[in-house]
């Protein structure tokens, strides 16, 4: 039967009968009742249409900038990633604590003191043990952030099932990828590279230096900023490659602090009892610290080997951790895991 032929029986009016098979009184029980069939109103049927959306997206930078936005701004304000408050804390303790140098440098301008000067002011090596000394920011302050940051980063999203809400929209997993290093490296920077521009204020300001002094140490300024971020980007790559392979907060902090204290710990070990520096290779911190010598020009404590060995391991462990966060994120579906 045609639509016309079947439309000229039975008009399309919008209306429908639906007749009740039984009725919600105790009546239904008797025979003579549960023969009449009550008959109900008459409902409207509405006809659903499926529109597509004819506007435009938000350019990539927008929704790049979205994910950035929602981990960055999570740790000064609510409405975004909802960062723990001992990781708020901590952070904020290990960014005062990181002004201890610039501190220091203020109160040898009052005091007028060139020794007190000597051990706290601006110099290669004083440069080289504010962003990288061991003790205490990369035994207490550097690590201990990077892990509070990468612990659930990306595992969340994996346990969560949170990955649908990034890869139902259009978001390629390298811009998801890209932006969750960038927040987390960002954070760090705060605490690093900040902490470190403040310390070169601090100089200037207690002692009154000129634009020539300025234009003489920009260099080495330089340096120890690109040391900052060798140690951010080797802690970064490492602690989120450790969270893409987990589905849960602890394990990617305890991991990294796990790489990084103990292959420490362990090439101390073998230095001290074999005077061999070979296995400072698999050390991260020791890698970067190596590097960041020869960069800064300040006195190398590594003499067994060229920092270009060190500059080969620091790469490959960045490409090592890089490539099994890449692989991860690229297995990662939009449903829970």
């Amino acid at each position: 039967m045609s639509d016309e032929e079947r439309t000229a029986e039975a008009p399309v009016t919008g209306q429908g009968r639906m007749d009740v098979a039984w009725g919600a009184n105790t009546g239904d029980e008797h025979p003579e009742q549960a023969q009449t069939a009550n008959t109900a109103q008459s409902g409207e049927i509405f006809e659903q249409r499926y529109t597509p959306w004819s506007g435009q997206l938000n350019p990539r930078w927008m929704r790049n900038w979205s994910i950035l936005r929602h981990h960055l701004l999570g740790v000064f304000r609510k409405g975004h990633r909802p960062w723990t408050m001992p990781t708020r804390i901590f952070i904020l303790i290990a960014f005062l604590a990181s002004l201890a140098d610039a501190g220091m440098t203020l109160l040898s301008g009052l005091v007028g003191s060139a020794e007190f000067h000597a051990l706290f002011g601006v110099s290669r090596d004083n440069l080289y043990g504010h962003v990288l000394g061991f003790f205490p920011r990369n035994v207490l302050y550097y690590p201990i952030v990077a892990a509070l940051l990468v612990g659930g980063v990306i595992s969340e999203d994996r346990q969560h099932g949170t990955s649908a809400l990034y890869f139902s929209r259009p978001v390629s997993r390298f811009d998801y990828v890209g932006m969750k290093f960038l927040s987390v490296a960002m954070i760090q920077a705060i605490v690093v590279l900040i902490t470190y521009v403040l310390y070169f204020l601090a100089e200037v300001v207690a002692y009154g230096r000129g634009w020539a002094w300025m234009v003489d140490i920009f260099p080495m300024f330089l340096a120890g900023m690109l040391a900052g971020a060798l140690l951010i980007i080797t802690y970064t790559s490492i602690g989120l490659s450790l969270s893409s392979v987990s589905t849960g907060r602890f394990f990617p902090g305890i991991g990294l602090l796990a790489i990084v204290f103990g292959t420490k710990t362990l090439a101390s070990i073998v230095k001290n009892l074999f005077d061999r520096e070979l296995l400072y290779l698999i050390s991260p911190y020791d890698c970067v610290a190596h590097v960041g010598q020869a960069i800064i020009g300040t006195q190398t404590t590594y003499d067994q080997y060229s920092w270009t060995y060190s500059l080969v391991a620091l790469i490959a462990m960045n490409a090592v951790a890089l490539y099994v966060l890449a692989s991860r994120v690229a297995s990662m579906e939009v449903t829970r895991e």
